[in-house]
């Protein structure tokens, strides 16, 4: 069954093994493909960039958050009664 790489970069799993460093860096800072039996395996992603798509999720998250509680009444709040 073919599958798409979301990749310009490939590189097989004994090429992985045999220089890690080397395959990550082949990469220019984007994912290198890893592919098993000329099928991908899994994503080899640099620490930079799978730093930088965990904030972009925590910011779609938080965006999510924020228009569904946009459309919440507002109250007002006494801080003192509270003290």
């Amino acid at each position: 069954m073919p599958n798409i790489i979301h990749s310009d970069t490939t590189a097989s799993i004994s090429e992985l093994k045999k220089n890690p460093m080397a395959t990550v860096n082949a990469g220019a800072g984007s994912p290198v493909a890893i592919l098993n039996h000329n099928q991908p395996a899994f994503y080899c992603v640099p620490a930079e960039l799978y730093e930088q798509m965990l904030e972009y999720i925590d910011e779609e998250e938080l965006a999510k958050l924020v228009t569904k509680r946009s459309k919440q009444a507002l109250h007002d709040v006494d801080l003192d009664s509270y003290l």
